[in-house]
């Protein structure tokens, strides 16, 4: 037992090493990057880190642990595990990767995976919802009054392009948000810099095995080998259409990469330098606005026109 504890703290000061030796760059710097660039934690903060037990979200646990150690603005925090109803080797991989990357995790049961099991249409949105409902709660219980999820800037892109594609919408997964039924509570993405690519090659170089999908509807998808998971057990219905839609974009974005490798940036951009001027509608806290509302104004100020090119 003393020699597999010795072997533990061993493997957790490489771990930790390694975020700020190997992958300083690619994850830490930006990490808190994104912390500094939104100011997403302030003094004072009691944040709830919600960790799934994927690659994400346990990373994201670690570098909140670095950022603190740094002292530069005093905060606490609180490991969030929220158990939905995982098969007993799902949780038991939560705890273990927990223990081994010294993550003092709390973790909290729901019956959310049999609520909504039987439910036919939208069964993983309203999962969606009751998971951040209850994560929402029980970081309000403990005096948090924020909450940080472990979304990357692969996902930030994904999501704008599945807006415009697949909902006729121009939007992005915000950095942060104020939660709409918890007063007082904030939702932050710290690692909205992050590279997918990278938090993997930080898990492969560690030869870490997380959580890939514990899903009751996917339950079938691979976890382990070489993509860093384990395999998990029991049978599911097919995956949800909205993470075949994300493949999909995923699968594009890698294409249009092929000849354009700036692509991924200017996706990322386009949503920081949208001009007003140049669009037929948008909506502002929830009430629409069309550009024929002050169609002409720019005539009668004479400046900040879009012009037909008759000019040149």
């Amino acid at each position: 037992m003393e020699n597999r504890a010795e072997d533990c703290s061993q493997k957790a000061e490489q771990i930790e090493k390694s975020i700020r030796k190997k992958f300083h760059k690619q994850l830490f710097s930006r990490f808190a990057k994104a912390v500094r660039d939104y100011q997403l934690v302030q003094e004072g903060d009691r944040i709830a880190v919600c960790i799934s037990g994927g690659k994400d979200s346990m990373l994201m646990a670690k570098l909140f642990q670095e950022l603190q150690k740094h002292r530069k603005v005093m905060f606490e925090l609180e490991f969030l595990v929220m158990d939905p109803g995982y098969l007993l080797q799902n949780r038991e991989l939560i705890e273990e990767n927990a223990d081994l990357l010294g993550i003092p995790i709390r973790i909290f049961e729901t019956e959310i995976f049999d609520a909504v099991y039987e439910i036919e249409k939208s069964p993983c949105y309203l999962c969606a919802r009751m998971r951040r409902g209850h994560l929402y709660s029980q970081a309000k219980e403990l005096g948090c009054n924020k909450i940080a999820l472990g979304h990357h800037y692969d996902d930030v892109i994904e999501t704008i392009l599945m807006g415009m594609l697949y909902g006729g919408q121009v939007q992005t997964m915000m950095p942060k948000l104020h939660s709409t039924n918890f007063a007082g509570m904030e939702l932050i993405r710290p690692m909205y810099y992050i590279r997918e690519d990278d938090i993997k090659h930080w898990r492969d170089y560690n030869g870490l095995h997380f959580l890939q999908c514990a899903c009751r509807f996917t339950e079938n998808c691979a976890a382990g080998g070489t993509n860093g998971s384990r395999q998990m057990a029991g049978s599911g219905k097919a995956g949800s259409s909205s993470e075949s839609k994300r493949m999909e974009i995923k699968q594009l974005i890698a294409e249009l990469k092929k000849s354009n490798p700036f692509v991924e940036a200017n996706i990322f951009k386009s949503v920081e330098n949208v001009n007003l001027s140049t669009v037929i509608a948008y909506k502002e806290h929830g009430e629409k606005h069309h550009f024929l509302e002050s169609y002409g104004e720019e005539l009668r100020k004479g400046a900040g026109r879009q012009t037909d090119g008759s000019e040149a």
